[in-house]
């Protein structure tokens, strides 16, 4: 994971950077609070089921430990943990590196789905939110969803095709 490696983190932190700039000039203001576009979650999720849930795994952790700092500070890790866990068993239960597009779109919804269930169920046990799941889910995890399968579909090309150049030039290290 050498040239391309870098690359790939190096979109993920373009990424991270324009989830708070760029996104909020591009969704209307009214859907503001109903959407919290996880971008760089997306690609952590092409990266466990074209390349390697352990990746993945670390990926999640690091970004969204990020995202504990950066966005919500009333806990410190859940994020983090949300983020490596949906990342890891997403690439578990489906890693294929020739995944089709219908496939990787089910990955995206499940993945966000499980990441977002998590983090109300973890802010939910330490009372640190006070809604029910039936609200959580159609206030903002269905936007989400959307949001998220919408930008999936956008950048499957490009990642798959990068990610997939990353997983050859491995196994060729690894035969050497």
């Amino acid at each position: 994971m050498r040239m391309r490696g870098q690359v790939l983190i190096l979109l993920l932190f373009v990424l991270f950077i324009m989830e708070d700039t760029v996104l909020p000039w591009l969704i209307p203001d009214a859907w503001q609070l109903r959407f919290s576009p996880n971008l760089v979650f997306v690609v952590i999720l092409f990266v466990a089921v074209y390349y390697s849930r352990h990746a993945a795994l670390v990926l999640g952790l690091v970004f969204g430990l990020l995202h504990d700092v950066v966005f919500y500070g009333s806990m410190i890790g859940a994020y983090s943990f949300a983020m490596g866990l949906s990342a890891y068993v997403m690439g578990l239960v489906f890693y294929s590196p020739r995944a089709l597009m219908p496939v990787m779109m089910s990955v995206v919804l499940l993945g966000s789905l499980l990441l977002d269930s998590t983090i109300f169920g973890i802010y939910n046990l330490f009372q640190l939110n006070h809604q029910t799941f039936d609200w959580a889910l159609v206030e903002y995890m269905v936007p989400d969803l959307f949001l998220h399968f919408v930008f999936a579909l956008i950048i499957y090309v490009p990642v798959r095709k990068q990610l997939e150049r990353l997983e050859k030039r491995a196994k060729k290290e690894e035969a050497v």
